[in-house]
Order: structure tokens, then sequence, then C-alpha cells
């Protein structure tokens, strides 16, 4: 029945979709994604999940799940589910998704080449002779055909676990260039001459005797999904959309019951917003369904309703796919079944999502504080306890962290006065969304100044410096400060824990110079100690306004850090087609000031050689300095709070510790939901933790 409430322009998305034995309630689907949970989180895992289904998405999938010890991913966590012991752990996200009607997908896989087995220590197998993708000193091995019965046997045994915990969905994984059938299907790591290699009929081959396995297994209750990658954006050398992804899926197509298509690798599949747009995989994807008459699922960090219903209208896809949408915003299905479009919290595309899988540790998010504290600290992302007190609270700085303490605490029901001393919201966020492709950042202060606006209990003051003697006077329960942080200018940070500059010295700059919109003469050279996003973005910046630059890092490469984001090798390939020069492995030494500019002397990080090299401007991400004064000005009057009624004075945010912006907002809703709760000892850990019990047998378990 359609909502009052729904746009009917929107009434297509909540249609259902029959996936062979099983039909889902609509067309949200959750893809599956890691999440640094798997195996040994699992009730974290499927309270997230379940939040999920909760929130309106129709099918919830599973990360990878390993089938054998013979492919495991350690140390990352992926799900597991080699024997009957892995069995009730899946079940706690099986039961989570059905008890909101969500189908739940699992996708169940062999990695072969991708991993180097480290926690097994079994040999890796491939199609051919290959060194596995990580840079261990291992090499998989070529299967034989006793490998590939194996393989099948254990998928087959894997998919009949699936089905008995309650999985509706069963993937075949031949995606991201980590599946198995996938390796076997692309001839840059299958060069074998049997019935295997060869041709792509052969290269399918396997491909296609697992989807038949699997329908035998457990078709006749579980949809049967392939996950594939039809390009791997390599060019001729690779599986390209219009050409062997095509006939690969011609080849199969009516075998699955539903076709996940996407590109590979990981990489490639989850780029960040600064570097691809909403439905950036259509060209790629759009073709499939004309191949086969099963539905198909794509994916495209789509957050706009308007174009999720045009890529269905259009025949692109026949399900809605979403990994990183699904997780700044569980509730985004519901919210378009309620009318409810403005409370969206919009994925900005960050991917600071996926640095919780590459780092194995829970899954967090910029826009949704939550994410990843379900079971362990009992957060819901839409809901919140009410207030506690009619005590009211003043919030100084209307930045990420800011801005979420001022929205959920009125969301709570606080009486709430937000100051900033700018004219406008967004704090450190005007300025990181004013680099290159980093627009889509700003939707952080966007999505909560417009539930700010809903909330009576909740009143912006812009243009408005305070002092601590206005702080006092104004009578507040509770002030929290989240003032940001300032630049240093001195080379202090990293590398050298003393300065290294004079912070005097002209032509020396910090970022907070740019952003306030300094003219730094040229040549530019920028000192990267930061290691994210700041320092390759600001030379992105100052190149396309036509300035030589000079990017200098003591890493090994530019923006290291963005490692875990997975866009480090295209921020370092733009720099250079743009015409960057790139020093890595060097050290700043020093600055002096010269005629017509500046001498840097910059040291080798590993010989101690000195590189001197001159520049009109010296730009120096390093470290950042907490915004702290009004917090020791008002604790030099603590005398006074009693008297005032002032019962907290607090630091917020990057005032408190310079981080990111997913650990401002993070930090921004935990004091909102602490406000009124007890301290808790500080020998006492604050949150829940897994203690997987230790079998009493000497099997294990």
């Amino acid at each position: 029945m359609t909502s009052p409430a729904r746009d009917p322009r929107f009434d297509i998305l909540f249609e259902p979709v029959q996936i062979g034995p099983v039909r889902t309630k609509n067309r949200f689907y959750q893809v599956p994604h890691c999440n640094g949970m798997g195996h040994g989180k699992p009730a974290t895992l499927a309270a997230m999940r379940g939040v999920k289904a909760e929130g309106g998405w129709g099918v919830v999938c599973t990360e990878e799940i390993e089938i054998s010890p013979f492919s495991e991913i350690a140390p990352h966590f992926e799900g597991r589910i080699w024997d009957e012991r892995d069995m009730p752990a899946l079940q706690l996200m099986t039961d989570a998704c059905h008890a909101h009607g969500a189908l739940a997908g699992a996708e169940i896989f062999f990695n072969g080449y991708a991993t180097p087995n480290r926690y097994s220590r079994e040999v890796p197998m491939a199609p051919s002779h290959l060194p596995v993708r990580a840079t261990d000193p291992i090499q998989a091995r070529t299967m034989d055909k006793a490998d590939i019965r194996n393989v099948r046997r254990w998928h087959r045994n894997a998919a009949l676990r699936a089905r008995d915990v309650g999985f509706d969905l069963v993937y075949v994984y031949a995606g991201h260039d980590l599946g198995l059938p996938m390796h076997f299907l692309s001839r840059l790591t299958n060069r074998r001459s049997d019935e295997y290699g060869g041709s792509l009929e052969n290269r399918v081959r396997f491909l296609r005797e697992l989807i038949e396995d699997t329908k035998d297994t457990v078709g006749d209750r579980c949809g049967v999904v392939v996950r594939l990658a039809v390009d791997q954006l390599l060019g001729p050398m690779g599986i390209t959309a219009h050409n062997e992804g095509s006939d690969a899926i011609a080849m199969l197509a009516e075998l699955p019951d539903l076709w996940d298509v996407n590109i590979a690798d990981w990489s490639n599949d989850s780029q960040t917003a600064r570097f691809s747009q909403e439905g950036f995989q259509e060209p790629y994807i759009a073709h499939v369904k004309k191949l086969t008459s099963k539905p198909v699922v794509g994916v495209g960090r789509y957050t706009s309703p308007d174009a999720m219903v045009s890529v269905i209208k259009r025949g692109v896809m026949d399900l809605i796919g979403a990994a990183r949408p699904s997780i700044a915003d569980p509730f985004l299905p519901n919210k378009i079944a309620e009318g409810r479009l403005n409370e969206i919290r919009e994925c900005i595309g960050c991917n600071i999502c996926v640095t919780g899988d590459q780092l194995s540790v829970p899954i967090r998010c910029t826009q949704n504080p939550t994410m990843g504290e379900e079971w362990r600290r009992g957060w819901h992302p839409e809901r919140i306890e009410k207030a506690a007190s009619q005590d009211t609270v003043l919030v100084v700085g209307a930045g990420p962290a800011g801005l979420e303490l001022a929205r959920a605490l009125g969301q709570r029901g606080y009486e709430v006065a937000l100051a900033d001393a700018n004219k406008k919201v967004g704090g450190r966020l005007l300025q990181d969304a004013s680099l290159p492709g980093l627009s889509t950042w700003m939707r952080v202060a966007d999505h909560r100044m417009q539930m700010l606006q809903t909330m009576p209990n909740v009143h912006l003051y812009l243009d408005s410096p305070l002092s601590a003697d206005q702080v006092l006077d104004f009578g507040f329960h509770h002030v929290y400060l989240a003032t940001g942080a300032t630049w240093r200018r001195d080379g202090l940070g990293r590398q050298h824990r003393a300065p290294l500059v004079d912070a005097a010295l002209p032509g020396v700059f910090t970022p907070d110079d740019v952003f306030a919109g300094a003219v730094l003469p040229s040549p530019v050279l920028i000192y990267d100690d930061d290691h994210y996003y700041i320092g390759g973005a600001l030379a992105e910046r100052l190149r396309q306004a036509g300035h030589e630059v000079h990017l200098v890092t003591p890493a090994t490469k530019v923006s290291e850090f963005t490692d875990m984001t997975m866009e480090q090798h295209r921020i370092q390939s733009g720099l250079l087609k743009m015409g960057v020069q790139i020093h890595t492995n060097q050290a700043l030494a020093g600055a002096s000031a010269v005629v017509g500019g500046l001498r840097v002397e910059l040291a080798h990080t590993y010989s101690d050689a000195r590189t001197y090299v001159p520049c009109a401007s010296l730009l120096l991400v390093t470290m950042r300095d907490p915004n702290d004064s009004l917090f020791h000005a008002l604790q030099t009057q603590q005398h006074q709070w009693s008297a005032k009624g002032l019962k907290r004075v607090e630091l917020l945010g990057d005032a408190y510790a310079p981080g990111t912006v997913a650990a401002a907002v993070y930090a921004g809703h935990r004091a909102a939901r602490e406000l009124d709760a007890s301290a808790l000892p500080l020998d006492t850990v604050p949150f829940r933790r897994e203690v997987i019990a230790i079998a009493r047998d000497l099997g294990g378990g």
C-alpha cells in the first residue's frame, strides 16, 4: 500500500522484485560490503545489518564470507563459514534482517591469488602460477583438476550452511579481481591450456560450474546471485564491459537468479567523490539488462531518489544497489517512503568507511556517527534518549563537531544556543569543501543545518565571537567549545618534534592562509607531513591556478594515508599529469630567506643527503594546534561557575584533539549522548566488547 506521505514519483522504488524462489519487498538492495567486524565481532555486525533492515532496505547482504582456510584474508575481519561452528554467528545476522522483513544475502567466496593466507599458512591457489596480490613474498600455485573439484565442494558446502542459517540469497563471487571465478575468467590471471583456459568459453567454465552447483544445492530455497566485474578498467588487456564482460554474461545469461554487476578492482568500484560522480558506473553496466531476462542490480553511490527512479525507468537496473549510501543513512529507504527527503544523510564519498576494513577495526562513517556503534554503545541512527533535565547548553563553534552536538541535543529536547564567530556555518568544512573534488563534504554541514531549522529549541547565532565573561554571563548550564584548530607555521609535526622554521619568516604560509585568500608567490613548495588529503588537494588547487608547485613529503608517496581510502594512486597520478613536481622521502631540514624568496633545505629520510630547493613560498602542512584559548580563560574563572549556574565546560572535536571530520562528528554525537550520563570510572571499558569464549574441547572452536 502506498504511503500517503510518499511522493508518487518514487512508488516504483517500492515495488517487489522476484529473485528466483524469493521476493524482495522493494528495490533497495544493500550490496555486500566489508566492515572490519566479520567473524571477530558477530554481534556488532548483526546489529549494524539489522539497523539497515529496520531502515527499509529490502535486501541486506554480508561482506565476503570465507568458505575455507585455503582462502582466508587475515588480518582483515571478513565473514567465515569454514564449518558448522561458524554458523551460529552468521545466524545472528539473518535473524536481525528477517525481524524487519529484509532478505539476507551471503557473499561466499574463494579469493585465489588475491590472498596470501597469512593465518592458515596454506599455499594459495590460482588458475596459473602467480605472485599473490599483497607484497608478501608468496606465490599462488597452479590449481589441478583435483583442486578445482575441492573448491567446488567447499563452495557447495558453504552454500548449504548459508541456507541452513537462514540466508535467502547466496552469491557466486566473481568481482573486484578478488573472486577465483574472475581469476579464471581474465586472461591476465589465466594462462591455462586445458578446458579451463584459452577461449572465453573455457575461461567461463569454472564460473558456470559454480553457478550450476549452487543452483543445484540451494536453488530451491535461495536466490543465486552472480557478482561479476564487467570491466577491469585495464583496456584491451583486461575484461572490458562491451567485449568479454558482455560476452561472459551472454553465455551465462539465464543461469543465475540475479546479476550483481560492477567494475574492478575495489578501488575502481568504490571511487571517492573526489574522482567520480553519482551514477559513475552506468556506462559500464547499462547494457547488461539487454543480455538477460533476469533482474540486475548495480551501484553508483546513489543518494538522490530522482536518480534512482531514473535508472529503473531507463532500464539500467532493477534494484538500487548501495554500500556507502546505506552506511551514511541506514534509513534512506524509509525516509523516501515517508516523504522525509530532507532528512536523508547523503554519503559524501570520502571512503572513511573503507578505512575500517583496511585497518581491521569496526566501520565508521563521516555522516553517520552511529555506524559501528549500534551494538557496542547501543546507538541508533534515528533514536536518542530524551533530555533528562531542563539544563541549557551553549555550543561555541558551528563546525562538524558543534553542528552534530547541537543537532543531537536538539533532537533530545535540550534548549541549545549554537554560536560561531564566522558569518557561515561549517567551520573546517568551508575550507575542505572548497578544495578540488571535495564539494560533497559540505553535505555534513548542510544536513545538520536542515535538521536544526526544524528545531525551535536550537538557536543559531552567527558572526558572534564570544569572550569568557560573555559565556559566563549568559548563564548556561553546559558549555561545549568546538572552536577548531589552527595550522602551525614552524614545521613541527610527525617528522620533526621541534620547530624547524622561523614562523615570522616572509614567504612561509599555512593552509589557513590559503583558505583566507592569501596570494602565494610562485613557485610554491608544499611540505606535507600530514599525509591525508590536504597537502595533495592544495597542490592540485595551486597548480590549477597556474603556480609552479613542488610537493615534498617524508613519506614514500604523496598523501600516504589515502591508501586507506583507496585513492592514493589517483591522487599521485593526477598530480603528476598536472605537472606537480613530487619529492618523496624528503624531510624538511630548514628554510632561509634569500634574494627573491626562500632557500628550502631538504634531507633524505634514509641517507640524510641534502637538497636545496629555491621557492617563493613555503606552504607548511604539518600539524594543527587546538583553538583552546577560550577554554583556558574559562578555567581561570572556575571559581565563578557555581554562581553563574555553570556545571561543565568541555572542549570538543579539533579544539580538543585535531583529527578527521569523521572524528569531529563522532565527538559531537558522543557528547550529546553522554551529557546527562553518569561518568564512568576511567578503569571501566566504556562500551560492550565481544569476548569470544575459549572452547573447552581440544578441537577448539
